[in-house]
């Protein structure tokens, strides 16, 4: 038996605690969560609105655009994420600011004393936290970015005043199903009857059409609800409330921010231009093409699908002509000849590692995907691979660091010195 710690404990023995008493990472199912969130009061957030962020990519950038544009307008706003890069703290953020230890820690302890023999996973344990701590913030508004699927997903248990859903594609197989209508069933589980279902996919699988109806939702599809064009370094977007032209073309992936601003006026259909502009330029989201040095250009990315891999490869093309060297890491249930297929034309030389998690593939695993011909220097581990790129990078490079969270996570902490 493992017992849980005091109050006084560190918050990392919390987190040790959380991963061995539930003995698998992922259980999927709403009943024990539930009962435990009614118990600690917690199906409903107050007065805060809630917006519910599902899909198979784009999910962290349209939540940091949402709370970007709500914080321009004044607005208290809560986003719970996942996974964390550096610190577990990244997964509660309320009014722009990390939670602390000590509320994380406050909050476990009531969880721990209210679940009784109810078994909960490391997941379902933070996303209680997370609702513990957004209850308590009398927030304006909420923002939840659902860990795996939707339908099933601990985020589920509240009704979202507005549910989305950015991307979908196939990821996490052996969960979610085999093709994009079983993946577009489990994403568009998160809509509720009566409320707004935004849907930033364009090519919009059937079983999502058919969830909405089934559950009375009101789809709002891109391409039929709102519309966006990209003419040059600018953008507009044309929704039902709000039109904007002129929009300065955000760092973030631009059609998640339509995808944004579709979920913003359902819930403000009058919101000010201004809040939009600003809040759309400042956003920003570690790990999401996210510059950390300019010579060499050195980017951080975590996409580990093909989808993503393709708007990371869309975003090399600015560097046509100069040397390209990769750091790739990937996880062994992805689709790892998928990313390095879409990738392979825009990298010039690869540094592939394999990550210090069970679920890691080795370089051998990427080896054998890699296209014959291609330049790749093989390392069992991330230090030594970064060791190596560094030894050889040269100013006018471009270094692209990708392939997962554990990749970008631990370049970043070799880079800060960790």
């Amino acid at each position: 038996m493992h017992t849980a710690p005091s109050s006084e404990a560190s918050l990392q023995q919390w987190l040790d605690y959380l991963l061995a008493i539930h003995l698998s990472e992922i259980d999927m199912g709403l009943a024990r969560v539930s009962e435990v969130a009614r118990r600690m009061s917690l199906l409903t957030l107050g007065a805060a609105k809630v917006i519910t962020v599902g899909g198979t990519n784009g999910k962290g950038t349209t939540c940091v655009m949402l709370e970007s544009m709500l914080a321009q307008a004044g607005k208290r706003v809560g986003v719970y994420s996942s996974p964390h890069l550096l610190r577990y703290n990244e997964r509660v953020r309320i009014c722009g600011q990390d939670a602390s230890d000590a509320a994380l820690i406050a909050a476990f302890c009531e969880i721990e004393a209210a679940r009784g023999s109810i078994s909960l996973t490391f997941f379902e344990f933070a996303t209680l936290a997370a609702l513990q701590l957004f209850k308590a913030a009398q927030l304006d508004v909420v923002i939840l970015e659902v860990g795996l699927g939707g339908r099933l997903d601990a985020t589920n248990i509240i009704d979202a005043d507005v549910a989305v859903v950015t991307a979908i594609d196939l990821d996490h197989q052996d969960y979610l199903g085999n093709t994009r209508d079983a993946v577009g069933y489990e994403k568009a589980g998160i809509f509720k009857a009566g409320s707004p279902a935004v849907v930033g996919e364009p090519d919009l699988p059937q079983t999502v059409v058919q969830v909405a109806k089934e559950k009375g939702a009101q789809l709002l599809a891109v391409g039929q609800a709102f519309n966006y064009q990209r003419t040059g370094e600018l953008w507009q977007f044309h929704g039902r409330f709000i039109q904007v032209d002129n929009l300065p073309v955000p760092n973030l992936p631009l059609p998640n921010a339509a995808t944004a601003l579709a979920a913003l006026e359902c819930l403000y259909p009058a919101f000010d231009q201004d809040c939009i502009r600003n809040g759309l330029s400042l956003a920003r989201l570690t790990g999401r093409f996210e510059r950390v040095s300019e010579h060499p250009a050195i980017y951080l990315d975590v996409a580990h699908n093909p989808h993503a891999a393709r708007y990371l490869a869309s975003q090399m093309a600015a560097f046509a002509g100069r040397r390209v060297l990769a750091l790739c890491g990937m996880l062994k249930d992805k689709d790892i000849e998928g990313v390095i297929q879409v990738m392979s034309p825009v990298v010039d030389h690869w540094y592939i590692t394999g990550l210090d998690t069970e679920r890691g593939a080795d370089a051998d695993r990427l080896s054998a995907a890699m296209p014959a011909g291609a330049d790749v220097h093989s390392f069992a581990h991330i230090d030594a691979a970064w060791r190596a790129l560094s030894a050889v990078m040269q100013p006018d490079d471009v270094v692209i660091v990708f392939g997962s969270f554990y990749t970008v996570s631990g370049v970043k902490s070799l880079m800060n010195g960790e």
